[in-house]
This record gives structure tokens, C-alpha cells and sequence, in this order.
């Protein structure tokens, strides 16, 4: 499903630079999938779904949760790089279907960056 835009973002420096780390990884084992997920949804919807937000393209921290990490790998990270890389408008409320897209991308990322660690 999130084929064309991995190819997408795989061919951007910025975003290709991003992986996660040994701490990460420890961290995601330790907590399980289900959490990292629900803690996925809750950044998505407090943090970018908003129409408004005061500090946008500085609400995600670029380390210290490897949801964070994975919103930059994935163009996550703020309205203005949804728009660019996924085409959801600004300024207007995310719903529900496009929270759960940006979510879905997440975890497939982050499921994939645990594969190539085994």
C-alpha cells in the first residue's frame, strides 16, 4: 500500500538519512507494537491533524521517541511536509482516513526498519 511513496521518500537525502537506532529498537521491544501504535495515533492527532498549529514544523522533536524519528523518514512531521509529500491540505482539519493513513505509514515504516535489524 505504501510502496510508492517509500520509493518516493527513499530517493530524498533528507529523509533517507533517517533509521532507527539500537536504543529505539530496544525501546519498541520493550513497550510492544500496540503501544508504539497507539502512541502513533495520539502524536497524529494532537500534533499534525489540528488545522491550527501554533508551532508548525517544530512539533516534532527529531529524536528521543521512535515515532518521532519515523514521522521525519516519513514526511510526518508537520502540515507543511504532508502537503508536499502527501497532498493534504493546510489549514484544514486532518480526518480521520488521513490520520490513519500518516499512522499506517508510520508503523509500516518502523515495521520495516525492525526487519532489516533481524
Amino acid at each position: 500500500m505504501y510502496e510508492e511513496i517509500f520509493d518516493k521518500l527513499s530517493r530524498s537525502k533528507f529523509r533517507s538519512r533517517f533509521c532507527l537506532k539500537a536504543a529505539d529498537i530496544s525501546y519498541i521491544r520493550q513497550k510492544g507494537r500496540e503501544t508504539i501504535f497507539r502512541h502513533a495515533k495520539d502524536f497524529i492527532a494532537k500534533r499534525i491533524a489540528p488545522a491550527t498549529i501554533s508551532n508548525d514544523g517544530k512539533q516534532t522533536p527529531m529524536k528521543g521517541h521512535p515515532v518521532f524519528i519515523a514521522q521525519h523518514a516519513t514526511a510526518c512531521c508537520c502540515r507543511e511536509c504532508i502537503y508536499k509529500w502527501h497532498h493534504f491540505p493546510k489549514d484544514v482539519e486532518l480526518d480521520t482516513k488521513q490520520q490513519d493513513y500518516l499512522v499506517g505509514l508510520i508503523m509500516a515504516w518502523i515495521d520495516k526498519q525492525l526487519e532489516q535489524q533481524q
